[in-house]
């Protein structure tokens, strides 16, 4: 059974629901929050890293700032992820925490979302598009059903709030 949603209810809950979220975040110490980052990106990324698709970042790091949500990494593939805190990565994906949700489900296209500023690409732009690809390769029906389902059902209900915030049309 699904509640109702007025218009504005939805647009104050799409902006206020990462604010409520970055005090808790900046709280977890940053080792803990690297460590999930890791097994999250181990598990969404082991076939292209079985495939030695991961072979470019050896030794280069990508940063990724969730603007909304005020995290902010950097992450590199060595024969394994590793994350630190964001210091002088080669290039910088910056978003909000809907668009990169979006992103992750399939849902958005990253071009799409740069070309209307909702993503930032700064750096080296050839990494940046490397990076991109790999994204864009992402077989979600291969990922593990726990992240999978997550991310699905937070992309629908990130789609329906933004539905309902948009101004209707009489």
């Amino acid at each position: 059974m699904q509640m109702p949603i007025s218009g504005s209810f939805a647009k104050q809950l799409l902006t206020l629901a990462p604010k409520l979220v970055r005090t808790p975040l900046s709280l977890v110490p940053f080792k803990m929050k690297a460590d999930i980052l890791t097994r999250i990106l181990a598990l969404m990324l082991k076939q292209q890293a079985i495939d030695e698709e991961l072979d470019f970042l050896s030794d280069r790091w990508v940063a990724i700032h969730v603007e909304d949500m005020g995290l902010e990494f950097e992450v590199s593939y060595n024969d394994g992820w590793q994350v630190r805190p964001r210091a002088d990565a080669e290039v910088l994906f910056a978003g909000h925490s809907k668009e990169l949700l979006l992103v992750a489900a399939g849902k958005e296209d990253p071009d799409t979302l740069f070309f209307q500023r909702r993503l930032s690409i700064e750096g080296d732009t050839e990494l940046g598009l490397e990076v991109k690809n790999l994204l864009l390769s992402i077989e979600f029906d291969t990922m593990p059903a726990p992240i999978r389902h997550s991310i699905e059902k937070l992309a629908q209900l990130l789609q329906q709030l933004e539905s309902k915030a948009e101004p209707q049309l009489a």
